[in-house]
Parts: C-alpha cells; sequence; structure tokens
C-alpha cells in the first residue's frame, strides 16, 4: 500500500527549489497510478560526484513511493553540448568518449538507484534516426525570442558572445526525451528549468499532459563559491575511495556544512544538531563519515576519519598507498625524468605541470621536498619511491611489476 498523496508530497516537495505544480502533481497522484519520473543525463565526463547526486536521491524516493525512475542517457544529446548555464559554448564530444562515460555512469548510478522500478533509455534511439525534415519540424516548435527568455542566452546575446543555432536546439532535443517517454514528472537542477518548461510545451502540443518540474538546489563545491563540478576539480566523486571523500568533505568552508547536510546525507539530524551545539568541527567530522558511509561499506567513515587523523595530524604515510608500474620506455640514457613520472602516475596532467608543480615546491619524494624540476633517476632509484602531490594524494612507485 503506496503513502498517502499527503505523505507522498511531503516528501518529494523537501529540499526542492521549483515544484510545478503541487496542484498537478497532487491531480497525477491522487489516480493511484505509478507515474513516470524522468531524469536526463548527458555522459560527459566519468565520475558522478556528490553534486549529481543530490537529484538522483531525489529520483530514489519516486522509487521508494512506488513510481517509475526513467533515466535517460543523453549518448546524442552529450555529442550537442547542453548549454545551461554557461557563458560559452561547450566543445562538442565524440561518440566513443560519449559511450564510455556512459558505461561508468551505470555502475555508479546503481549506488543511489534501486534496480527495481527503473527503465534506462538512450536519447540516440530517437534522436539519432531524425533527418534534416523531423529537425526543421521540431525547430519550428519555438521562436528566437521564446529562447532568448533564457538567461544564459540572453547574457550571451547582449555580451556579444557567439551563440549556434545548434545550442538553440538542445532544449528541443532534451524536451523530445519528455514526449517520447511520457513523462509525468521531470527532476533536474535548477539550471535546468528553462528546458523543462520548454518540454512542458512539447507535450502539449503532442496531446499529452504536462509534465510536473522537481529542481533541486545546485550544491556549492569545495571551493565555496560555485556549483560543484568535475571540470572546476571542486568535486567529490561517488566512487572516490573513503579516505579521499572524508579528506575533501574536511575541506570544505564551515558555512557549506548545512547544506550539505541536507542535500548529500541520510544523517541530516545528527549533523545539524552538531551545529546548533556550536561543535562545527565534529559536525563537519559526522557529515565526512555519513557521507562515505553512503557509498561504501558500513564502518567505512569511521576508518576514514581515523585514516584522515593519523595521517594529518600525526603527520604520518597512509596506510593504502596506490602503486603505479614505472613505464621505463620514457628513459632516456637510462633516466626518467621526475616530472614525467608524475604524469605517468596519474598525479598531474602533463610533464609541464610536473615541473610546474616541483619548482612551486609541491611535490614530495620520501616526505622529502623535490626542488628540481629537470630531476632524472634511474628506474632502480624510484623503485618503492612515495611520491606527494598536495596534502591528500599519494604514489608508490614500482619498477617491477612483480613485487
Amino acid at each position: 500500500m503506496p503513502p498517502s498523496v499527503n505523505t507522498q508530497l511531503e516528501t518529494l516537495r523537501a529540499n526542492t527549489v521549483d515544484f510545478i505544480s503541487e496542484d498537478e502533481l497532487r491531480a497525477k497522484l491522487e489516480r493511484g497510478k505509478p507515474l513516470r519520473a524522468k531524469l536526463g543525463i548527458d555522459p560527459t565526463a566519468s565520475d558522478i560526484h556528490l553534486g549529481f547526486a543530490v537529484v538522483l536521491r531525489k529520483l530514489r524516493e519516486f522509487q521508494d513511493l512506488g513510481h517509475t525512475a526513467v533515466l535517460i542517457l543523453g549518448d546524442f544529446t552529450a555529442q550537442v553540448g547542453d548549454p545551461s548555464g554557461r557563458s560559452a559554448s561547450r566543445p562538442r564530444l565524440s561518440k566513443e568518449e560519449v559511450d564510455a562515460h556512459a558505461e561508468t555512469y551505470l555502475e555508479q548510478i546503481h549506488q543511489i538507484l534501486s534496480t527495481d522500478r527503473l527503465e534506462v533509455r538512450r536519447n540516440a534511439e530517437w534522436l539519432g534516426t531524425m533527418g534534416i525534415e523531423d529537425a526543421l519540424r521540431l525547430a519550428s516548435r519555438t521562436t528566437v525570442a521564446r529562447m532568448l527568455e533564457r538567461d544564459d542566452f540572453a547574457n550571451r546575446y547582449a555580451e556579444g558572445s557567439p551563440i549556434s543555432v545548434m545550442e538553440f536546439l538542445y532544449p528541443l532535443l532534451q524536451g523530445c526525451d519528455s514526449v517520447v517517454v511520457e513523462a509525468d514528472v521531470e527532476l533536474g537542477g535548477t539550471d535546468q528549468l528553462f528546458n523543462f518548461l520548454l518540454a512542458r510545451q512539447l507535450q502539449e502540443q503532442e496531446g499529452q499532459e504536462p509534465q510536473c518540474i522537481i529542481t533541486t538546489p545546485l550544491l556549492v563545491g569545495l571551493d565555496g563559491a560555485q556549483k560543484m563540478s568535475k571540470s572546476l576539480g571542486n568535486y567529490v566523486g561517488i566512487s572516490e575511495p573513503p579516505a579521499e571523500q572524508f579528506g575533501k568533505v574536511m575541506s570544505i568552508p564551515d558555512d557549506l556544512i548545512e547544506q550539505w547536510a541536507l542535500l548529500t546525507t541520510s544523517a541530516t539530524e545528527s549533523i545539524t544538531r552538531r551545529l546548533q551545539e556550536g561543535t562545527k568541527v565534529e559536525a563537519k567530522r559526522a557529515l565526512g563519515r555519513a557521507i562515505v558511509d553512503e557509498y561504501h561499506p558500513e564502518g567505512s567513515g569511521a576508518a576514514a576519519e581515523a585514516e584522515f587523523d593519523r595521517v594529518f595530524k600525526a603527520k604520518e604515510t597512509p596506510t593504502d598507498i596506490p602503486e603505479h608500474v614505472l613505464d621505463v620506455s620514457e628513459a632516456v640514457d637510462g633516466k626518467i625524468r621526475l616530472a614525467n613520472v608524475l604524469r605517468q602516475a596519474g598525479l598531474v596532467q602533463s610533464n609541464t605541470e610536473g615541473q610546474r608543480l616541483i619548482t612551486q615546491g609541491g611535490v614530495r619524494c620520501n616526505d622529502e621536498p623535490a626542488t628540481d624540476p629537470d630531476a632524472a633517476l634511474e628506474p632502480a632509484e624510484l623503485d618503492g619511491v612515495v611520491l606527494q602531490v598536495g596534502r591528500r594524494r599519494w604514489v608508490r612507485i614500482r619498477a617491477n611489476p612483480a613485487r
């Protein structure tokens, strides 16, 4: 027996921004038929972070209430590029890149969503088969004036920044998804509101009942200034190791604790109680433990906290350091530059960045500062060396994979 309509509305309304409209959603719920709650994801990166998990958690609430979660993997729209909230065009991704990201998304999504009452669709299924006639017919469904009602488009137009016609098509393509899957509700961040409203318009034009809209707050990232984003580097990935997650949470500004407690965990009450008691450090620690336990086995949060204290209070090396087997093919005259090793181990993106970090004093070898950006060592000298970049990233180098 599903909960009462009032109970469902109370649950779904919590921690939301736009709720369009409660009367419409009530009417849908009163029919007693499971709703189709849609969430679209463009797989543009390999990791799902806590910011995106906010809306995934809201979608899980629909599942727990007996409704169907309709997850749209935007394998077609990801190649177009969502312009929402952007001040410039986003570079297009290849199909191969999008497909690779989609597979990792599916693995991580199941950490939040139930496999029951879950429908996964890829929008290339219908958008990828559209011809020019279909695209022109779709483009006629709205006007340029309507598109310029979007703040980001209006701002870019006023500033003289380029807006491609392809970007204008994106909200229409996203709206097609709602028409095809016959969405009763669509969920997303507040930056998606215009697109959701346009989808309602398309549904009505197709003779469908328009979807309700629920938007969730945009989670502020580690920098305390901008929304959490992989491209900005201010994120916590849901698949990151426990120690990495806990350490990142401990770095957030104190004024984010309350928002994060509300949006990222199920332990909101105990964390906010600590805040009310004036113990911000304890509240942040409780937040870190709760987030780790959300995505790792029970007890992982306490273990990550203990490791954090061991490393950052006692200034000791972590107990579980990932290892990297040295690629000796980069050796010149029998030696490999330290900057190259940093890049090989994934601690930096490029050899140049590795040199820059060494120059800035951001690299340590066996807990000793590395100072020479041109340093080169023999593989045997590097075997067993622990490299550290920043406060939370370590790698142990192995010259012999058998060790």
